[in-house]
């Protein structure tokens, strides 16, 4: 769709956001895809100038292809999936909250288990992913999926709390890398993959480790927090300046300085769950809002997402 969101897009909170280019792209939001019940997953391919989401509720993921803008059907039934990402050979990952697992797309579209249980005990409903240089696929696992059927199955749960983890996709190993959340959801690298960024929904923050060269995590911190009673934060993801955007659901896009220091939104019509760069200068920021896929083109070039 070309239809155009005429709203104020960008509040500066911070000098920073405006010196940093922050508020320079467009004014405004391109609505292109409105047909969802509560969309997630974003993922742009930049091999097929595609970008694919998944519309968790209908159980499917679409594709919105960049040149003729038309939007399709990527796979359904396709395990109520949530987030989606590439491992460094461009094969899609994706994490199946009503399968309880995460999945690996070969090239010739077999779908194979990365990981699906914790100590003999399934997952709760894995929700996002980050593909590490070393090829280890990290990622959360809160209970979205199975408290109703809206979003997955419900279930009761088999293990004794939400948590995020680590597998080797070689050796099958899967290990428990972090807990003590209260929903853990969106996760990101840092640039040079000395720290991991967690965001705890339920819990009102996000949290960085320090990651180890063992491939385990040293004692969390607080790296922000929701105070204004409305932003529940969701994924994140940085741009190449070092800034850390955040989807804070009813509160908009948020962007953080790398002290932390929160210099800016983007005000979105709906409640964001998620955003992801891409694009061929990956200075597309492409939006997944309640019903809803936005995008706008943006002065700021997101940090790529698989890194050599």
């Amino acid at each position: 769709m070309s239809d155009q969101l005429r709203t104020p897009l960008y509040e500066i909170l911070d000098e920073r956001f405006r010196t940093g280019r922050c508020a320079a792209g467009d004014d405004r939001l391109e609505t292109l895809y409105d047909g969802c019940r509560w969309a997630e997953g974003p993922l742009y391919l930049p091999a097929w100038r595609q970008f694919i989401w998944s519309d968790i509720p209908n159980d499917r993921m679409l594709r919105w292809d960049e040149e003729s803008g038309a939007v399709s059907l990527f796979r359904s039934p396709a395990g109520h999936p949530n987030g989606n990402t590439l491992d460094r050979e461009g094969r899609l990952i994706t994490c199946e909250q009503g399968n309880r697992r995460v999945t690996r797309t070969e090239p010739d579209g077999r779908v194979t288990v990365i990981a699906d249980r914790f100590g003999g005990k399934r997952f709760n409903s894995p929700n996002d992913a980050v593909v590490h240089s070393d090829g280890s696929v990290w990622f959360s696992d809160p209970d979205f999926g199975i408290t109703s059927d809206y979003e997955g199955i419900r279930a009761e749960p088999e293990l004794d709390g939400c948590h995020i983890y680590r597998a080797d996709p070689a050796s099958g190993e899967v290990r428990l890398v972090a807990d003590g959340f209260k929903a853990p959801n969106g996760l990101v690298f840092s640039p040079d993959e000395s720290q991991l960024y967690v965001s705890d929904t339920r819990g009102g923050v996000i949290r960085v480790f320090d990651v180890r060269a063992d491939g385990t995590l040293g004692d969390g911190k607080v790296f922000a927090e929701t105070a204004d009673g409305v932003s529940r934060f969701d994924n994140i993801r940085f741009d190449d300046g070092g800034r850390l955007w955040a989807a804070a659901m009813a509160g908009g896009v948020h962007c953080y300085d790398p002290d932390g220091t929160l210099i800016g939104r983007l005000r979105v019509p709906e409640p964001v769950s998620n955003i992801t760069f891409g694009g061929p200068k990956n200075n597309r920021l492409f939006i997944t809002a309640t019903t809803s896929l936005h995008s706008l083109v943006m002065s700021v070039t997101g940090l790529p997402r698989v890194r050599v």
